[in-house]
């Protein structure tokens, strides 16, 4: 009841009274209390008793029993995604067949991860690429949305304190991978995998902290294998030198830099492939973790809004922007329903992102 008269503004001791049969509120303070729970106003006048199945989606219901503690935020946020992926549907629908991928897994068995990531490393081409941009393209090509949360505070921010990296929301056609944004682009590049590893290995929705990047049981270690051996595959980790390896774990990440650039993926994920290969002892991983335990980062130091016009780009990537974008050109949508899609854009903001887009 405190976040809920936090976030609303409303004093807990007017919601408390209001909850004892006292004070009825105003309309302006149940709408906000509506907007909070992410219904809309008409949601009380209805006199039946909540209905979880109705209230809640089956995909939002499967995140918030795998993380029963996640917060309320991000619990709004994986409804937010889903509303945003239905959008993008019911867009797509005016669109001729050519001007969008249906999603189509490719076939492997789920339950050989090497095989599976080798299969999915060819069907995505992943050859050359070295960007968290770069592997967001090549995976929303074969008809996945990748959202990734913005870096200030807003509807689709991943509050700091939450330990939540990213989620996935699996569909026959169209699913949906959410990333939260870091400092570090190879922790997004390692979520985004790890995430397209539960679609495709385990066909089912998934929420993922940090410890679960980091687990060696049940689907949580498919994924990590799979993301692994997707992002650093056996031709890749044969260029290593361990002659070169230092003494030192504090000096790892210097060795490992060219190969860090070039795969653009984290130390870690680097050694994790070469303790799974026997190349490096337990002991050796475990102090380089360690290690990086100790330092001290602003892992999410926010964003900027100087180009306040291409962060809908950021936040929901091409493929939803260009929708948008075309749906708007061809008057299907409204300039002002276009900017609600896109974030709550400006009208000034948009005219600059169509600008962006057509390369002027």
């Amino acid at each position: 009841m405190a976040q809920l008269a936090d976030e609303i503004n409303v004093s807990s001791r007017t919601l408390d009274k209001f909850m004892e049969g006292g004070e009825g509120l105003t309309f302006l303070q149940l709408r906000k209390v509506a907007t909070f729970f992410g219904r809309g106003t008409l949601f009380f006048l209805d006199s039946e008793p909540v209905d979880e199945q109705r209230a809640h989606t089956a995909h939002y219901r499967t995140l918030t029993g795998q993380k029963p503690e996640a917060s309320f935020s991000v619990r709004q946020l994986i409804e937010r995604v889903e509303k945003q992926r239905q959008l993008y549907l019911a867009l797509r629908e005016e669109l001729p067949a050519e001007d969008y991928v249906n999603f189509r897994a490719p076939l492997f068995d789920a339950q050989d991860v090497d095989r599976a990531a080798a299969v999915v490393r060819q069907w995505l081409g992943l050859r050359g690429v070295s960007t968290f941009e770069g592997y967001r393209e090549a995976v929303e090509a074969k008809g996945v949305l990748v959202f990734r949360s913005n870096g200030y505070a807003g509807r689709w921010q991943i509050a700091k304190d939450s330990s939540i990296l990213g989620f996935s929301l699996y569909y026959a056609t169209c699913p949906v991978i959410f990333v939260r944004k870091t400092q570090w682009e190879q922790k997004q590049t390692f979520t985004l995998m790890h995430e397209l590893g539960h679609l495709l290995l385990h066909r089912e929705s998934s929420i993922d902290d940090d410890a679960d990047m980091h687990s060696a049981v049940g689907h949580e270690r498919d994924a990590n294998a799979f993301a692994g051996k997707l992002l650093v595959p056996d031709s890749a980790l044969q260029q290593i030198n361990d002659a070169a390896r230092p003494a030192l774990v504090e000096q790892y990440d210097a060795w490992l830099a060219p190969y860090r650039r070039a795969w653009g993926v984290s130390g870690e994920t680097i050694l994790r492939r070469l303790l799974d290969t026997g190349r490096l002892s337990l002991e050796q991983y475990r102090g380089y973790r360690a290690h990086v335990a100790g330092l001290k980062f602003d892992d999410d130091k926010g964003g900027t809004r100087e180009y306040r016009h291409r962060e809908p780009k950021h936040i929901f990537g091409n493929t939803f922007v260009k929708t948008v974008m075309g749906a708007l050109a061809a008057r299907q949508i409204p300039a002002t329903k276009a900017c609600a899609y896109l974030d709550g854009l400006k009208l000034t903001d948009l005219r600059q992102l169509e600008r962006h887009l057509a390369g002027v």
